[in-house]
């Protein structure tokens, strides 16, 4: 069983991938807005899902991070 703060956690990569958009760049890529408990955001940032400094306000999703919301969303039963 998932601890309360491993909840939060995927919840807010689930979050932060739903409210992401597509930067058109040489490179496109998602980013989302970091309005979240930033303890969250620093583990999420220590797993390599997302990128970001402390003193921006977005993020920036890697790959990985996309999959892993992905695979969250499906397991909390929420169609992406």
């Amino acid at each position: 069983m998932k601890t309360i703060d491993e909840v939060k956690r995927d919840l807010t990569l689930i979050l932060l991938y739903l409210n992401s958009w597509e930067e058109q760049a040489h490179v496109p890529y998602r980013r989302s807005w970091k309005g979240y408990d930033f303890d969250d955001i620093d583990k999420l940032i220590e797993q390599e899902f997302i990128s970001g400094k402390h003193t921006s306000k977005s993020i920036s999703f890697y790959e990985e991070g996309i999959a892993k919301a992905k695979e969250l969303a499906k397991e909390y039963g929420i169609e992406v």
